[in-house]
C-alpha cells in the first residue's frame, strides 16, 4: 500500500526545509503541488527531480481521480506553496479521497 505524505515546506526561506521533508521530497516518485513553479524552486533547492502533478482549488474530480491513481503505483508528496498543507488550500481534498482509497 502506497503512502501520501503530506509535507510542510518553509514559509520565506528554502533553507527552512526540514531534512525529513527533503528526504521525503527527493524519495517519493511524484509530488502534487498547489503551485508547480513555486514547488519546481524548492525541489531544485535539494536536488530532487519527482514527477510533479499540480492540484490546485479548481481541480476537477476526475483530475484528483488520476492524482489517486498515480498514488496507486507509488508513494506520493503533497505539497503547498508554503507552509502546512490542509489549512486553506485543496489538500483536504486530496487526503479525503487518499483515504476513500485505502492509503
Amino acid at each position: 500500500m502506497s503512502t501520501l505524505y503530506v509535507v510542510a515546506t518553509p514559509i520565506g526561506n528554502l533553507s527552512d526545509l526540514t531534512e525529513r521533508a527533503a528526504t521525503i521530497l527527493s524519495s517519493v516518485p511524484t509530488v502534487a503541488a498547489e503551485d508547480t513553479r513555486v514547488t519546481r524552486k524548492l525541489l531544485k533547492h535539494i536536488d530532487a527531480s519527482p514527477l510533479l502533478e499540480s492540484l490546485h482549488e479548481h481541480t476537477s474530480p476526475q483530475r484528483l481521480k488520476k492524482i489517486i491513481s498515480r498514488l496507486e503505483s507509488g508513494d506520493m508528496g503533497f505539497v503547498t506553496d508554503a507552509g502546512t498543507p490542509g489549512i486553506s488550500d485543496p489538500g483536504a481534498s486530496l487526503v479525503k479521497a487518499a483515504l476513500v482509497a485505502g492509503h
